[in-house]
């Protein structure tokens, strides 16, 4: 059976949150489509009357156990995944997301893998090839690296 995100009428409200911590980015391994298994970006859907802000805080405690505070949005883009089943409708999108990606500081909080997410890791700029990641996912983190250094370098 489709989940309500499966199949939409109209395109869904994403949010991510990327959190470097002692020079690592956290990551989380997704388990649940779309990209079931694979390394990502923590985050999920926008709630209804949540502002963006609140839906990154929200998913960030959710799947990693971490409180954090938005420092400053990273990158919007789109994420469209059309059927690939046999039999399925291959003209109407699966998922459809619009995401907004941010950078959060940790305040507070232990990480744990909760939510969606079955396992959680840090990772280095330098290894983060080795995790698979998706072009979006390695591009928005290497902005977050940056953005990072910049925001340690000026207070």
């Amino acid at each position: 059976m489709a989940s309500s995100r499966e199949y939409p009428e109209r395109p869904m409200i994403g949010v991510g949150g990327v959190v470097i911590y002692d020079d690592r980015a956290l990551l989380i391994r997704r388990g649940s489509e779309p990209l079931r298994g694979e390394w990502s970006i923590p985050g999920g859907s926008l709630e209804l009357g949540e502002t963006l802000e609140e839906g990154v805080a929200r998913e960030l405690l959710e799947e990693t156990g971490l409180q954090v505070r938005v420092r400053g949005m990273i990158e919007i883009f789109e994420r469209i995944f059309f059927a690939e089943a046999e039999g399925s409708d291959k003209s109407k999108p699966r998922f459809h997301y619009v995401i907004v990606d941010y950078l959060c500081e940790r305040v507070g909080g232990e990480i744990v893998a909760g939510g969606d997410a079955v396992d959680v890791a840090f990772a280095r700029e330098e290894d983060l090839e080795s995790f698979r990641l998706t072009e979006t996912a390695l591009r928005i983190l290497r902005k977050a690296f940056t953005m990072y250094r910049t925001k340690k370098e000026t207070g």
